[in-house]
């Protein structure tokens, strides 16, 4: 299995540290809206991969005020966005590091990318850490190929909500504010880490599905779309297999939002996208399918986004026919029309940091499973599906993992068909 570190130029250089990996996050924070002020203490249990003298977090705008390592006060620099503290680490040995940090967070610039990371809102904060927006506000290591299971503490004012991914383990009142406390018990890459705060009510649309929304947010439009995620379950499940995560949940912002985006078991739209067009609709299906394709099943490397996105994208064609929409054959004729009239200058298998997030992307990627649909038949189609995600749950994956469970299962040389529409320029013909 590849890593990011084996290609020349990374997407997102100085991110992230392969000489160790983190296990479990301990985050202790303390938000106060009045001035955009975080404090937090960071736990990290970690293990080392190889032999070295010193091991690099990411950590981006907010200033470091101790470090201990097992215990024990450790020396460290701060430069940019790399907090590097010095050691003896052997292969194999576990370590804790604490960090204890504050200071103002903000969004983090990276080179071809649009900021990412936390943001105030008119009276909130979302956090849109893909793919680099994790160290705005803790430590991490932050690769998505180093996947850890979390429990963060957030204090915050008592009369605002705090959503973050996994499952409410509690909350106690202090005062002026109160104390939530969530749990992540699958792996999770840092990147999908999140934190919403905002006024907001909890609604219950099924036993797994959950909306947290502002009080007005209400009627048929919002019914249209986020009204319909307990029936989008179902039917993903249906035909991507159970639903990974413990549970589900939509937080919708009282301010509009250009995109929305998937946290693991939670994503995040504004209220914008309360709407029964179907571009509001095939996103609030989109962001749900990545539950199984990008949180519970996650890429190595940045340059197999296709394994993100090009799913998601699909998953959209799938419900647009489930939901008396579309066929996905309408779909995937219609969008390859439209990709033919574009520049055919993305190799989807590796499109650079640059157009890692270009349409092309999704619709190429999404074309590519309608192709291989077509070759194998429906039946095969879906249990290549199913088999890759109850393969590689909790783990990271490459395409050629990909490639080989549609080979293995279906039971077909599919070279060709990959090399065609993963690893050539021009847009090759659909199957028929």
């Amino acid at each position: 299995m590849s890593s990011e570190s084996d290609h020349p130029a990374p997407y997102i250089p100085g991110h992230g540290d392969e000489s160790f990996d983190v296990t479990h996050y301990s985050l202790g924070l303390a938000y106060k809206l009045v001035n955009n002020r975080l404090d937090g203490e960071a736990v990290l249990s970690c293990v080392s991969r190889s032999d070295g003298t010193s091991v690099t977090l990411d950590l981006a705008g907010l200033r470091v005020a101790r470090v201990f390592l097992d215990g024990k006060p450790a020396r460290f620099s701060h430069r940019g966005s790399r907090l590097t503290v010095s050691g003896a680490f052997a292969a194999g040995q576990e370590f804790e590091l604490r960090v204890s940090y504050g200071g103002s967070p903000s969004t983090l610039k990276a080179r071809h990318l649009d900021p990412a990371g936390w943001e105030e809102l008119t009276d909130g904060v979302i956090v849109a850490a893909q793919p680099h927006g994790a160290p705005t506000w803790f430590p991490c290591n932050d690769r998505p190929s180093d996947k850890a299971t979390y429990a963060v503490t957030m204090t915050a004012p008592n009369d605002y909500y705090v959503a973050m991914c996994g499952t409410l383990a509690g909350t106690r009142r202090r005062g002026s504010v109160t104390e939530w406390t969530w749990e992540m018990n699958h792996p999770m890459a840092s990147y999908l880490a999140t934190v919403q705060i905002g006024r907001y009510e909890v609604r219950a649309l099924s036993e797994h599905v959950t909306v947290i929304a502002p009080t007005d947010l209400k009627g048929e439009e919002y019914h249209a779309s986020f009204g319909q995620q307990p029936l989008m379950l179902d039917y993903f499940e249906s035909v991507f297999g159970s639903y990974p995560f413990d549970h589900y949940t939509a937080v919708v912002t009282d301010d509009p939002l250009e995109i929305p985006l998937e946290s693991q078991s939670l994503s995040t739209f504004g209220r914008n996208f309360a709407s029964s067009d179907w571009g509001a609709v095939r996103l609030v299906a989109h962001e749900m399918a990545h539950q199984w394709f990008g949180n519970a099943v996650t890429l190595t490397s940045w340059s197999d986004i296709w394994l993100h996105e090009g799913f998601a994208c699909y998953a959209e064609w799938l419900w647009s026919e489930e939901s008396g929409r579309a066929s996905a054959d309408e779909q995937a004729e219609n969008h390859y029309g439209k990709l033919a009239d574009l520049d055919q200058d993305l190799l989807l298998i590796d499109p650079g940091p640059a157009l890692m997030f270009d349409d092309r992307v999704y619709k190429r990627g999404a074309l590519t499973l309608h192709a291989l649909r077509r070759v194998v038949g429906d039946r095969t189609f879906f249990d290549i599906l199913q088999t890759w995600v109850t393969r590689y749950t909790g783990r990271n994956v490459t395409t050629s993992d990909f490639e080989a469970v549609a080979a293995e299962v279906s039971g077909q040389r599919l070279d060709d068909l990959f090399d065609a529409w993963l690893r050539s320029l021009e847009l090759p013909d659909l199957p028929r």
